[in-house]
């Protein structure tokens, strides 16, 4: 099953999605805390109304998330192309839900910043609270997957050691459109990954590559911190990053950046200039 967070004629509504048509779910406005992994698997619905998906606008899949955890250099090319070595523990960092946007909205380029830099990720919504799991309990905690676009300010990442500064710009993270259920997802661990610029494709990769898988992700993180249902978990990106190409791809206004998933789903964004008062 499919599931968003949307709009309809300015009413925020969490809806099942089944072809063009999305059905809300009763009584519910986001996905999120509420929406646990039990309840996706047998969503209370307003049977009674639906409306075509060409009507909504899509809001970030989990809109208020308590937590958004993200994983930095999890594949091998990647951490090879930006000359780190490989970690035995995942590289985290967190962003905050002021951090995301929705799966087609613009994203504003700030005047400050002079290296805007697209991540293609696949990115884990929690379903269930959850501390201490071991790795075979993990998967059962997952209520589905969605794409991420972890938009990076490169100049603000390196200005020191911690990324949070360069990670964590207001509306620079689309999230959706869909959380999918696993069972809809089947295999995670074989999925391909590809984001373009302007039509180019520039990183192609699959989940097969992953350093640290969802299972691995899921328990270590709930080693040291509570998950809960709508938490969020970007699973990091592959090879191919802007800002080391040679010469860097960084982006611009009007570049258009559409990230795809297969199962999962497709965010398309453009970039556009932050105009400041």
């Amino acid at each position: 099953m499919r599931f968003a967070s949307v709009t309809h004629e300015g009413r925020p509504l969490a809806v099942m999605i089944d072809g063009e048509v999305a059905t809300p779910l009763l009584d519910i406005a986001e996905l999120g805390r509420g929406t646990t992994a039990s309840l996706l698997s047998a969503p209370p619905l307003y049977e009674k109304v639906s409306f075509p998906v060409s009507a909504l606008t899509y809001r970030p899949v989990v809109p208020n998330p308590g937590k958004v955890i993200c994983v930095g250099l999890n594949y091998l090319a990647h951490i090879e192309e930006t000359k780190n070595v490989e970690h035995e523990y995942p590289v985290l960092f967190t962003k905050f839900a002021t951090s995301l946007t929705g799966p087609y909205d613009d994203i504003p380029r700030p005047p400050e910043s002079t290296a805007v830099d697209y991540e293609g990720e696949l990115a884990v919504v929690v379903g269930d609270r959850i501390r201490r799991v071991s790795r075979e309990e993990a998967p059962a905690a997952v209520a589905g997957y969605t794409v991420a676009d972890d938009i990076t300010m490169r100049d603000y990442q390196y200005k020191a050691p911690q990324w949070l500064q360069g990670k964590a710009w207001d509306a620079a993270t689309p999230l959706g459109p869909w959380l999918v259920t696993p069972d809809e997802v089947g295999d995670v661990g074989s999925l391909t990954l590809r984001t373009t610029v302007n039509g180019q494709v520039v990183q192609e990769a699959s989940t097969a590559q992953l350093i640290f898988d969802i299972a691995t992700l899921v328990s270590t993180i709930s080693e040291f911190t509570t998950l809960d249902p709508g938490d969020v978990i970007l699973t990091g990106t592959p090879s191919g990053v802007g800002f080391r190409r040679e010469p860097p791809l960084l982006l611009g206004d009007g570049d258009v950046v559409v990230v795809e998933i297969e199962k999962v789903g497709r965010l398309q964004n453009r970039i556009v200039d932050e105009r400041v008062a």
